[in-house]
């Protein structure tokens, strides 16, 4: 994804003041990761930094079984620190920063017990070369603990596209294995695929659940369907069961 790309992408969330109500899966997906996280041996005064902080919902999670001392509470969107702040509430030892999770890292002067991001790595342009740069900003024994999508997601949307013999525009992430192979070079001591199976009421719902949370982005260079050809689409999507999955990676990295 390019830069011009990930801007999109980051705008997109900015304008998405209504997540929090539309994203009943990522906060089912943040309070698994949070458990996770919360079964990890952190010092009591671990230093936090979460990447792509949303509205919330791994924040809330965390801070209520009493995870860390000190915390970077990041986004790269600006409305959505704000929602955050607004919802977890301020109090000494939480800082809110706009940062871009992947290239802004240089700006920090601290080394962290714990990074963490959950459904926000999945953006990044060079997943790879993030999670080392990531790694490189743990203190001795931290963690990296995050979850990001995988190709199943969304397949329904995909199926009901080649059904009509057209292609989706919805972003295309790495199929599991792929994400998982590129993983193991970071000797990783926890790696996890797990799905997600959002039901709709129809097509309309979908993608209206979408365009809320942020998240209908279309590809680069994807030509939107016309009028004709997108109800075909939501018809087929309809009459297989107006189900979407999300495939998600869960991976803990020890610094």
């Amino acid at each position: 994804m390019s830069v011009a790309d990930q801007a999109r992408v980051a705008a997109a969330f900015d304008r998405a003041e209504h997540y929090a109500g539309h994203a009943g899966v990522q906060r089912v997906i943040a309070g698994q990761l949070a458990a996770q996280i919360a079964g990890l041996d952190l010092p009591a005064e671990a230093r936090v930094l979460e990447i792509g902080c949303g509205t919330g919902f791994l924040t809330s999670e965390l801070l209520g079984r009493g995870v860390g001392r000190e915390w970077l509470i990041t986004d790269k969107a600006p409305a959505m620190v704000e929602r955050c702040r607004v919802a977890v509430g301020e109090a000494p030892g939480r800082e809110f920063a706009v940062l871009d999770g992947e290239y802004g890292l240089g700006k920090l002067n601290h080394r962290y017990d714990l990074i963490c991001a959950s459904m926000a790595m999945q953006w990044f342009d060079d997943l790879d070369s993030a999670i080392a740069r990531l790694v490189d900003r743990l203190e001795p024994g931290g963690h990296l603990v995050f979850n990001t999508l995988a190709g199943a997601t969304f397949a329904e949307w995909r199926e009901a596209h080649e059904s009509c013999e057209l292609e989706a525009g919805v972003v295309a992430f790495p199929p599991a294995a792929a994400l998982l192979d590129r993983l193991r070079q970071f000797s990783p001591g926890a790696v996890a695929v797990n799905r997600h199976v959002e039901r709709h009421e129809d097509a309309w719902q979908f993608l209206e659940r979408l365009k809320r949370i942020g998240a209908s982005t279309p590809r680069p260079g994807h030509v939107p369907l016309s009028t004709t050809e997108l109800k075909r689409v939501m018809a087929a999507f309809d009459s297989a069961g107006a189900c979407a999955t999300y495939e998600v990676v869960t991976c803990q990295i020890a610094g």
